[in-house]
This record gives C-alpha cells, sequence and structure tokens, in this order.
C-alpha cells in the first residue's frame, strides 16, 4: 500500500504540517515530532521523520543501537555526537552510528527544521 501525506503547512512562517500525521509535542525538552511515513504508512524497514525546535530547543541526548540519517531543512543549530560538537545548516547531511550519544539544539531566533529516517525497529 502506496501513501502520498500532501504537505499542508507555510514554509514562510515556519509552519511544517500534512495532512493525516498528528504532531508529538514535547515540553522537556522542547521538540515537535512529525512521524511521515513508517509503520502505519506499511512501510516495513524505515520511518521517516520531521523535527522541529524552537529557540532554545533540543531534541533528547541519548543513545541506541540503530543509526540516524538527518537531513537539515531550514535554521541553524548544533549537533552533539558524542563529545564532539557541529555546527549545522540547511541541506547539510549528518549519520550517526548505531550508539552514538547524540543531539540537536537549536540556537537561534528561528526553528530549526530536520528530517529524520531510521530503521523501523528504532524509536520513533
Amino acid at each position: 500500500m502506496s501513501i502520498i501525506h500532501k504537505f499542508t503547512g507555510d514554509s514562510k512562517i515556519f509552519s511544517y504540517q500534512w495532512n493525516e500525521i498528528v504532531p508529538i509535542i514535547s515540553s522537556n525538552p522542547q521538540f515537535e515530532k512529525h512521524v511521515l511515513v513508517g509503520p502505519s504508512d506499511g512501510a516495513p524497514t524505515f520511518v521517516i521523520r520531521y523535527f522541529q525546535l524552537p529557540k532554545g530547543g533540543a531534541s533528547p541526548l541519548h543513545q541506541h543501537p540503530h543509526e540516524h540519517g538527518v537531513i537539515i531543512l531550514h535554521g541553524h543549530g548544533q549537533v552533539r555526537i558524542n563529545e564532539e560538537i557541529h555546527n549545522v545548516s540547511p541541506y547539510d547531511t549528518v549519520f550517526i552510528s548505531g550508539g552514538d550519544l547524540h543531539q540537536f539544539s537549536n540556537l537561534t531566533d528561528d526553528p530549526l527544521g530536520f528530517f529524520c529516517t531510521i530503521p523501523t525497529y528504532g524509536e520513533y
């Protein structure tokens, strides 16, 4: 079963929304997550998610056995991978190996948004 979730947001005001996708909002740490493609869509091996971090927002600092593939869509921020911190900006790609401690952070006034792909056996 193939499926398309049409973009219904407005990127000019950093409103990223897709039809039939309900975002998950976290307040500690502060971020918004949209599962764009996953098992509920019939995807048996991978999950594509969109994250948006507001000013001062961050993903959790964590590690797990599965890898991540990330593409920065908009904004500027930092990614911590183990003990190293790297600046990221639009269209940068990031590969995070399984087992690496990692966290994305937004240090600017505009939201930081990125797509993140993981295997279905990962926590999504």
